[in-house]
Order: C-alpha cells, then sequence, then structure tokens
C-alpha cells in the first residue's frame, strides 16, 4: 500500500550545507596547519618530540575529519540513520582535535586561535543538525 511517509523527505538541507561548506573550510584549516607548522618548525624552538606528536594528530585529523564529513553526507542524503550516527560519534575525537589545535599545541598562534574557533563552531552546529536529524529519521522509520 502507499504511505504518506514515502513522499516526506527526511534529510536536512541546513545540515547538507554544513557538510559542504565545513569540506571546504577543512581543507583550507589543513593547508594553513601545514604552512604554520612549517613556520614554527624554521623560527620558533620547537622540540622534535612535540613537533613529531603535533605532525602525527594533524595526519590523524587528516583522516578523520573528511570521514566523518564524508558518513555525514551520505547519511543525511541517503536517510541512513546508520551513517549518520558513524558521522556524529566521529565528531567527538575531531572536536577534540580541533580544541588541541586551538588551545593545546605547543605553540598557538593567534590565526590559529581564530581557525579553530570557526572549526568549532561548525562542528556545533552540525552536531545541533545532526542530532535533530537523526531524532526525525529514527521517528519516521518507527512508523
Amino acid at each position: 500500500m502507499f504511505s504518506l511517509t514515502h513522499l516526506l523527505q527526511l534529510s536536512s538541507t541546513p545540515l547538507q550545507v554544513l557538510l559542504y561548506l565545513n569540506s571546504w573550510y577543512f581543507a583550507a584549516f589543513y593547508l594553513a596547519e601545514i604552512l604554520m607548522f612549517i613556520y614554527k618548525g624554521i623560527l620558533l624552538p620547537y622540540p622534535p618530540s612535540n613537533l613529531l606528536l603535533d605532525v602525527a594528530l594533524l595526519l590523524l585529523f587528516l583522516g578523520l575529519e573528511p570521514l566523518r564529513i564524508f558518513y555525514g553526507w551520505k547519511g543525511n542524503l541517503c536517510e541512513r540513520t546508520l551513517a549518520s550516527c558513524v558521522s556524529l560519534s566521529t565528531l567527538l575525537p575531531c572536536a577534540a582535535l580541533a580544541v588541541y589545535f586551538l588551545l593545546l599545541q605547543t605553540f598557538v598562534l593567534r590565526l590559529e586561535v581564530i581557525l579553530g574557533a570557526v572549526l568549532l563552531c561548525f562542528h556545533g552546529l552540525e552536531l545541533l543538525l545532526g542530532i535533530v536529524s537523526v531524532a526525525a529519521l529514527s521517528r519516521s522509520k518507527a512508523y
């Protein structure tokens, strides 16, 4: 039988726009971080072990953030609760890495504070919209 729930579009347009913008912003953020690491490595007395840790965490961030955006993107467009939940669960380590680069790395430049704060704003908005989207998807699957 034909059901009205099949006509409803449950994907979130604001979440999709935010994920799209975040994908471009993260690329710019990552490029800026690499350039700032080169700058700090040349001009500042960076201990080699700390530089290695910071670069390793930056590479981990490069692996996690695109994965999170991909699963959020696909989960939202395909209206899949599992993919959206994977994206939301990956958000916590990504936000922790953003906080690390915002506050806890060996040398923090003012530009890094600004870029990290904007990235955390993206993460906060995506968390809120992602939870609302997952709730809407779960509610529609129940009926």
